[in-house]
């Protein structure tokens, strides 16, 4: 322990000052591996110097101030560097010791600032040890020597250097879709034999299954499921990681009474993570002086499919963000969304439809004509119970039309047929290529022959719009043909996306929020009360149907084999 030799602290003993020390320590991310550097280190090396300094004077060891963890280049973010000055104002300290001025200073313009006119000004002593060897009290004039300058600036380029060098690590590392964070997101942990990899956490990872099955199959509102999962005493991400044993902060963490908040399960519910992939470099910060942050424009973030083990799969994301994007508001004191909420339109005006109860039947009527005008629009009015019926023969039909494609794409997929249509249509796009390159060749020499004075300028003109107006309609009949063409070259796959989300959902009885989220965009209801359906993936669908029935016409079956 520092000797004390005093009669009153802050007064004078025999005409001599009595110094009240502050020992500032610290230690950032980059010398964390380095030992001299450590805490512990720092204050005993502190701790063994004072009392040369003060051999003919009384001092007091005040209070030792620590910044574990961060960067020296600002002085905002040291929360104990803030609380020295404050006492320094107040006058609670008087003299300042550090190890070396890169331990107070990675800021050239900082540090001058601060032993030029912030220590003069409250009267105030401030010693290094080493790098170079300061003392204010005893030669005032040293803080505005070359060597200081020097010194100062050197840190500055070492805190750069270093800056530099971290950046270009973390995007390799973020190409590589290895994850970088201080903390896993939630489900996941860090392998303990790789800090750049994520594990499944179960315990986690199981209430992130349970959010998506009760936002898709049950239809629970996001408020819904906060409340759920409140009730059942889960902690939130950030309770359920200190929960852990972890030191996790976030500017949040102070206002965090480890409850769900519908924000966070929406935002949870939009994380591609849980599908395995991995986003980073959202936000950057502007330099390394000026740490505070800012957002990435989207084309310029780290973007690594399977980068993790997926939690939820695809079919289940989609189904979510599409819910996700519709009108999930519940009636009060409701937890689940209504079967439609999202779905319905008037076939007229195209706005959202009005859900009521009369006479304890529940309908549905247009928006603008209940709560806007009743010259705009007319009432569209359909009851539920038929609402449901209709929805649910269309969605039962429409699997049905699908169901029997599988086997006839197979058969299509083994006919030599399906290669014959593949080189018909290469010959065709060939064809259209060599027109569009004596369009060109045209269009290329055409200002020559205005400019020789071969044709007037309105000659000129209107060939130039014919014939980039040729030209046009040329690059989207070749474009179109190569879509075809790479349909014939590949087939369409049983397996094909746009027929599995149909096929999943055989033999149905019922419908519910995830099968509508699957299969349909919208439904539109007519004044007649009929009914028009607008599923995903219409087009592909027509195009696996077109591609069926017209390999089909190829097809002549003769003594069993298709030829």
């Amino acid at each position: 322990m520092a000797r004390i030799r005093k009669s009153e602290t802050g007064k004078t003993v025999s005409g001599q000052i009595v110094w009240k020390i502050g020992k500032y320590i610290r230690l950032s991310r980059d010398d964390g591996a380095v030992v001299s550097e450590s805490v512990v280190n720092q204050d005993k090396i502190l701790n063994d110097e004072i009392p040369g300094f003060f051999e003919d004077g009384p001092y007091e060891v005040v209070d030792t101030y620590i910044d574990d963890g961060t960067s020296g280049t600002t002085d905002l973010e040291r929360r104990d560097f803030q609380r020295m000055v404050q006492d320094m104002k107040c006058g609670r300290i008087n003299c300042i010791i550090v190890k070396n001025l890169s331990r107070a200073f990675r800021n050239s313009a900082n540090q001058g600032r601060f032993l030029e006119e912030f220590i003069p000004l409250y009267n105030t002593r401030f010693i290094s040890l080493y790098q170079p060897r300061l003392d204010t009290f005893l030669d005032p004039e040293i803080v505005h020597s070359l060597e200081v300058s020097i010194t100062g600036f050197m840190n500055e380029q070492y805190a750069y250097k270093t800056s530099a060098d971290v950046r270009r690590t973390f995007r390799h590392k973020r190409e590589k879709g290895e994850f970088i964070g201080a903390f896993a997101p939630y489900g996941y942990i860090k392998d303990p034999e790789d800090k750049n990899a994520l594990m499944v956490d179960e315990e986690a990872a199981q209430v992130v299954r349970d959010i998506f099955k009760w936002f898709i199959l049950e239809g629970m509102s996001k408020a819904g499921i906060a409340r759920r999962l409140n009730a059942y005493g889960i902690p939130n991400p950030a309770a359920y990681k200190r929960s852990k044993g972890l030191r996790y902060e976030n500017p949040h963490c102070r206002n965090n009474d480890g409850l769900w908040s519908p924000s966070t399960v929406a935002r949870m519910l939009q994380n591609p993570l849980y599908i395995g992939v991995m986003r980073q470099g959202r936000q950057k910060v502007i330099s390394y002086k000026v740490h505070k942050r800012t957002a990435v424009p989207e084309d310029e973030w780290f973007v690594v499919e399977n980068a993790v083990p997926a939690i939820i799969d695809k079919a289940a994301f989609e189904a979510a963000r599409s819910l996700h994007q519709r009108d999930t508001r519940t009636a009060p004191g409701k937890r689940k969304v209504y079967l439609f909420s999202g779905f319905i339109r008037c076939a007229d005006c195209r706005k959202s439809m009005v859900r009521h109860t009369a006479r304890n039947i529940v309908y549905y009527q247009c928006r603008t004509n209940r709560d806007k005008s009743k010259t705009l629009c007319t009432k569209h009015s359909i009851r539920l119970d038929d609402l449901e019926k209709a929805v649910l023969a269309a969605v039962q039909k429409q699997i049905a039309l699908v169901d029997a494609l599988p086997e006839i794409i197979e058969e299509i997929s083994n006919a030599p047929a399906a290669r014959t249509e593949f080189m018909r249509l290469t010959g065709l796009s060939e064809q259209r290529r060599k027109e569009l390159d004596k369009v060109t060749s045209v269009l290329d020499g055409l200002y020559m022959d205005w400019k020789n004075g071969d044709m007037t300028r309105d000659q000129y003109c209107r060939m130039k719009v014919r014939l980039e107006e040729q030209a046009r309609q040329l690059q989207e009949t070749i474009a179109h043909i190569q879509l075809e063409r790479e349909t014939a070259a590949q087939g369409i796959d049983t397996d094909n996306p746009y027929l599995t989300a149909f096929l999943k959902h055989r033999n149905i009885e019922s419908l519910s929020r995830g099968l509508l989220a699957d299969l349909v965009s919208a439904i539109y209801v007519h004044e007649d009360k009929s009914i028009e359906i607008e599923f995903h993936f219409a087009d592909p669908y027509r195009r696996i149907a077109e591609y069926a029935a017209g390999n089909q016409k190829a097809l002549c079956v003769t003594g069993g084999k298709a030829v």
